[in-house]
């Protein structure tokens, strides 16, 4: 008999809920329908009714509007005693139900930011039935309540994106205003001549007056009227949850509540005009963004250019998981090969594995340990530490740096009191910063390493002593590949007001076509191989693209030259890494930059400055990165010119972000991701 009750019950609760969601669903998906209805009408054909150019208004700061759902309550806990003048026979424990929610809300939050304020405050519905329970008799317990609250509930909003998904915390203050139950004993089935006792309605006792809780959820906002309106409507479904924590609906026995709210919220708000309406005209029009598109294709005059290239060293080995040998990757010489060895002459000593890109930055890195060597012998009275970090333990990094000790010994014969080890978890500076969750596996790659420190400036990076100094950079001097200035340049002006990204679309004369971007700057710089390919020259049409809810198109054509090398011309570049997601130089670059970078921009120069970053991370997020670090070194020397009273130097700045056609190098090791994350400084002379 207990099992039929309890199963009559659980069968009334599920259709309960299923009534609940199927409401909250139909709503949604009719307000859906509605929109979409809205938006796909168009004039009938032949129609041509005169209408006012559209205006264009911003997204609201400000919301108003109400939020409704359904409170899905779960009870745990004791409830026995339910005032002075009742205690049942045996104790409730546990119970559900559903309740109402209904509020006004105000939001503020601008349209391009990520937080935001929400604030509601109306009737929250506690209500539920607690599980059916026998009594010492064998008689069925029933225990319901009309449990309610005014509710005030300030949240913060997060949306990560920048878009109408959206995260929301904060408190919930609750005062409460209906404290009634129903309490009903039944008769024990066995004897049917029992009279059953009255039902009960009553108020609960020790009521908790006021409550302090907690509450996060997530909604989505879904434009129910057109942008290009004044007056805007939104319909915004949410979810909620709100745990027991200091839910406790009375101050005696142990009776807590839990909350799962689903719902939905109508917003209204009033955006600002920002393009002014034009006279009656016999179509319908939007008022498209001012800007300006440029491209400007080079002549590309053949000129050979030798680059005098001053080339940092990374002051890191990398080690592959699950191993503490220096990976074939390096250059690893034999004793009869040291004699001959010489760091202006490290073509001659290739490492087995090239990624194909800027193969001669990368033979430098990759002979780092014989470098290290080299300098040692030639500055006996330095030291050196070596710190491996593992997240296998400090015992792992030892191993690792061992290995290194080991080389250095038994190859170039350095005393090994000149070379002490220590083990680390994590290398000082980590790639992995706490909280991180994506791309771990990437990450890790590069922070399972060896790094090199030592307080000899003939060994490491001037200005700076520290485990995290960068070694002695190495010069080298070779035929430039396509140089940056041999470039396409393609200018948006105004597209930072008027857009929130743009991109190209490149279309030659065969209707083959390319894209390129997204962009969010005003400028773009694109090789002109990257279009031309092994084509000497072609007229292609330029797309512009522009994207801010509507779409705006604007067409240029040019004839591109490809860059091909001739003679007679020397420039120089110079490149600074960052660490990783950082756009701010450290401490030892920003010297060298004003001390030995300015000092040799000769007169009349032109100074081409273009951000990278590995492929780790957002696209976008890794565009503006890219963009800000070019920046960075570009206010560093433009302080340096300044303080010089220098003003015959001209700077361009570029950020290509991760875009795989224009980085350094590949991604594949972590090496090259670390070295990915750099601003390249080209100095151009003057022609």
């Amino acid at each position: 008999m207990k099992t039929k009750n309890n199963s009559k019950i659980g069968s009334r609760m599920a259709r309960s809920y299923s009534l609940s969601f199927k409401n909250i669903l139909f709503g949604a998906i009719a307000i859906t329908g509605i929109q979409t209805t809205l938006s796909a009408q168009a004039p009938a054909k032949g129609d041509e009714p005169k209408v006012e150019v559209v205006p264009t208004y911003t997204k609201p700061n400000w919301w108003f509007g109400v939020a409704a759902g359904a409170n899905f309550n779960f009870f745990q806990g004791t409830t026995q005693q339910l005032n002075s003048s009742l205690t049942v026979p045996t104790a409730f424990r546990h119970g559900q139900g559903v309740g109402l929610y209904l509020a006004p809300l105000v939001e503020y939050h601008k349209p391009d930011s990520r937080f935001g304020l929400m604030f509601q405050a109306g009737y929250d519905g506690r209500n539920g039935k607690f599980d059916q329970v026998l009594s010492p008799c064998n008689c069925p317990q029933n225990l319901s309540t009309d449990l309610s609250y005014i509710t005030v509930e300030p949240s913060l909003r997060f949306a990560p994106f920048k878009s109408n998904l959206y995260f929301f915390a904060g408190p919930r203050l609750a005062f409460n205003i209906n404290k009634q139950f129903e309490y009903k004993q039944g008769t024990n089935p066995l004897y049917a001549e029992q009279i059953a006792n009255p039902e009960v309605k009553a108020d609960f006792s020790n009521i908790n007056q006021t409550l302090l809780s907690m509450q996060v959820g997530a909604g989505y906002d879904i434009p129910v009227s057109s942008e290009n309106r004044k007056n805007q409507t939104v319909i915004s479904p949410f979810v909620s949850f709100q745990p027991y924590f200091g839910q406790s609906p009375r101050s005696i026995e142990t009776w807590t509540v839990t909350t799962l709210r689903i719902g939905a919220a109508l917003k209204f708000g009033r955006g600002h005009l920002v393009a002014k309406p034009a006279e009656e005209v016999k179509a319908m029009a939007v008022v498209a963004p001012v800007v300006k598109f440029t491209v400007h294709s080079p002549a590309n005059i053949p000129v050979e250019r030798r680059v005098r290239e001053t080339f940092p060293i990374r002051n890191y080995v990398f080690f592959d998981l699950g191993s503490t040998e220096i990976s074939d990757r390096y250059v690893l010489l034999t004793k009869d090969q040291v004699k001959d060895f010489k760091e202006d002459r490290l073509e001659v000593f290739t490492p087995k594995k090239l990624s194909g890109r800027s193969s001669r930055q990368m033979t430098v890195y990759y002979n780092v340990l014989n470098i290290l060597g080299d300098r040692l012998q030639r500055n006996p009275n330095a030291v050196v530490r070596l710190t491996g970090a593992s997240m296998q333990g400090k015992p792992d990094g030892i191993a690792m740096a061992e290995s290194v000790k080991h080389y250095l010994v038994n190859i170039f014969g350095i005393n090994p009191n000149r070379i002490s080890v220590e083990g680390r978890i994590k290398p000082r500076i980590a790639s992995e910063q706490p909280g991180a969750n994506l791309e771990l596996d990437l990450i890790r790659q590069g922070d399972r390493r060896v790094s090199i420190w030592s307080e000899s400036p003939a060994i490491m990076q001037e200005y700076q002593t520290g485990p995290n100094t960068p070694m002695k950079p190495v010069e080298i001097v070779d035929v430039q590949a396509a140089p940056v200035d041999s470039y396409i340049k393609v200018n948006v002006k105004g597209a930072k007001k008027a857009f929130t990204s743009w991109s190209l679309e490149v279309r030659d004369e065969k209707g083959t076509m390319e894209h390129f971007g997204p962009y969010t700057e005003e400028d773009a710089s694109i090789p002109g191989k990257s279009i031309l390919g092994d084509r000497p020259s072609g007229d292609y049409k330029f797309t512009m693209i522009g994207q801010d809810g509507t779409t705006t198109r604007k067409d240029t054509t040019i004839h591109m030259v490809l860059w091909t090398p001739g003679k007679d011309e020397e420039g120089m570049r110079f490149t600074v890494i960052y660490e990783f997601n950082d756009s701010k130089a450290i401490e030892a670059y920003e010297k060298y930059l004003n001390d030995v970078v300015a000092p040799k921009i000769p007169k009349g120069a032109t100074v081409i400055i273009h951000g990278y970053t590995d492929a780790i991370g957002d696209a976008d997020h890794n565009q503006e990165l890219s963009f800000a670090r070019a920046n960075d070194v570009r206010k560093i020397l433009e302080s340096s010119m300044s303080k010089a009273n220098r003003t015959d130097v001209k700077f361009e700045s570029y950020g290509f972000g991760e875009d795989q056609k224009l980085s350094q190098f590949n991604n594949n090791y972590p090496e090259e991701r670390f070295y990915n994350r750099s601003v390249v400084i080209d100095v151009i002379p003057h022609k």
